[in-house]
């Protein structure tokens, strides 16, 4: 049964940096992807890693966000630096067997598996 978990969110001065972890159980994914989600708005596509290695991220996060994952530990990550008021938000991990370029890398939300979410909140 597929199942992926994300935690190391938490709250954080601006500036500040976190790493999330997701956890992927039952299968090797093609591609995986963080998304957010801020109250009141909907969610969007932070980063995605496909399993050749190529990686995608959104404009706003790039040049301080990090996606990566450990084949051999099935687990994806996200390195985030220089933390920012506007990056709070719910951290949702998504998971699919199609290859990026056909999921549409974190540009869609047309992942098939989807993790339960981890809290960031950024103060400034």
């Amino acid at each position: 049964q597929a199942q992926l978990v994300e935690s190391g969110g938490g709250s954080v001065q601006a500036g500040g940096s976190l790493r999330l972890s997701c956890a992927a159980s039952g299968y090797t994914y093609s591609c995986m992807g963080w998304f957010r989600q801020a109250p009141g708005k909907e969610r969007e596509g932070v980063a995605a890693i496909d399993i050749d290695g190529s990686t995608s991220y959104a404009d706003s996060v790039k040049g301080r966000f990090t996606i990566s994952k450990d084949n051999a530990k099935n687990t994806l990550y996200l390195h985030m630096n220089s933390l920012k008021p506007e990056d709070t938000a719910m951290y949702y991990c998504a998971a699919d067997f199609l290859k990026c370029v056909m999921v549409g890398y974190q540009r869609t939300l047309n992942y098939q598996y989807w993790g339960q979410g981890t809290q960031v909140t950024v103060s400034s």
